[in-house]
């Protein structure tokens, strides 16, 4: 995909695909798509250069799903794994984030325990920022220098933390465009109602001016609070 420092661009966010294999927690389930459903979004931003792709929480199926559908097409995206999560029954194993880093993917972290990074004390940042990285990189054989918010929870703190440790970039959940340059990263998760015709209307089309200012005011608001 085309790149440029001051590209406009659209991040489109996966969570589980098919049927769950592990016990979700709560208010997983909506995050949760159809196997057609996620072939039929691919097949609708396959080429178009705005678009980057991710996926959250390391589940069974982003290797058992997710990549194929990603390798048919020529597709690439960043994998953002759940630490404590590998080698559990219905997640990533180690050698499975080692398959999807060979694919050509990127991993980043998504954290050790799917908690909020919001008001960590200093054995909670040291765990769920640097021992989750550490655990992703070896695993990977590559290195982690990106991270998803949990939930999408953040503040000044919890981003001075991530730059402090050198993070090249963090995704959200913002529901907004971005740029390609952006340090933090907004993204729209594709949901378990959402269609082809949905992403292209609420997500792929740009945002009317009020709209965008409107978000980019609430992003402002959390980055200072």
């Amino acid at each position: 995909m085309r790149r440029g420092s001051a590209a406009r661009v659209v991040h489109l966010c996966f969570h589980g695909i098919g049927r769950p294999a592990r016990d979700l927690e709560d208010g997983e389930e909506p995050y949760w798509i159809t196997a057609d459903t996620y072939q039929r979004v691919l097949d609708e931003v396959a080429g178009d250069p705005r678009v980057r792709l991710s996926f959250d929480d390391g589940n069974a199926s982003d290797l058992e799903i997710g990549l194929p559908a990603l390798v048919e097409r020529g597709l690439t995206a960043t994998f953002y794994v759940l630490a404590a999560r590998l080698d559990r029954p219905g997640s990533l194993a180690r050698g499975d984030v080692r398959e999807l880093s060979r694919a050509g993917m990127t991993i980043g972290s998504h954290g050790m325990d799917h908690r909020p990074w919001r008001g960590l004390l200093p054995a909670g940042v040291r765990r769920e920022l640097v021992e989750a990285r550490a655990i992703l990189a070896e695993a990977a054989g590559q290195q982690v220098d990106r991270a998803a918010l949990p939930l999408g929870r953040y503040d000044r703190r919890t981003l001075g933390h991530l730059r402090r440790l050198g993070y090249a970039s963090v995704a959200s959940s913002d529901r907004r465009w971005s740029t390609d340059s952006a340090w933090l990263q907004p993204r729209f998760s594709v949901r378990s109602h959402d269609t082809p015709h949905s992403v292209r209307r609420e997500m792929l089309t740009p945002q009317p001016l009020g709209q965008r200012v409107r978000l980019e005011a609430v992003g402002l608001a959390k980055r200072l609070r």
